[in-house]
C-alpha cells in the first residue's frame, strides 16, 4: 500500500510588509499550496502577530504553531506554521 506523500513546506518572509499586505501575501501562498501542505511564515510586529493567524483560522486553515525566534523581543520576528485545510 502506498503511503501518502509528506506535506510540502512553503516558506514566506513578510517581516518587511505592513498590514494588510502581510495577510494578502500569506493568503496568495496558501492558495497555491495543496490541502495538507504547510506554510511557514516569518512575521514581525503586533498587527501581523494578531491578524495573520486569526485570518488563516477564519478561512478554515489550521494554525499549528506560533513561536518567537531566538534573540528577538516580544513583538520581534516570529515563525507561524499554518496547515492548509
Amino acid at each position: 500500500m502506498d503511503r501518502p506523500a509528506a506535506p510540502k513546506i512553503h516558506d514566506i518572509d513578510i517581516t518587511g510588509e505592513v498590514c494588510p499586505m502581510t495577510f494578502v501575501r500569506t493568503k496568495l501562498l496558501i492558495e497555491r499550496a495543496h490541502s495538507g501542505d504547510l506554510v511557514a511564515v516569518r512575521l514581525k510586529g503586533t498587527e501581523p502577530l494578531k491578524n495573520v493567524p486569526r485570518s488563516a483560522r477564519a478561512l478554515g486553515h489550521h494554525v499549528l504553531s506560533l513561536e518567537r525566534e531566538s534573540g528577538e523581543g516580544e513583538f520581534g520576528v516570529h515563525r507561524l506554521i499554518i496547515q492548509k485545510a
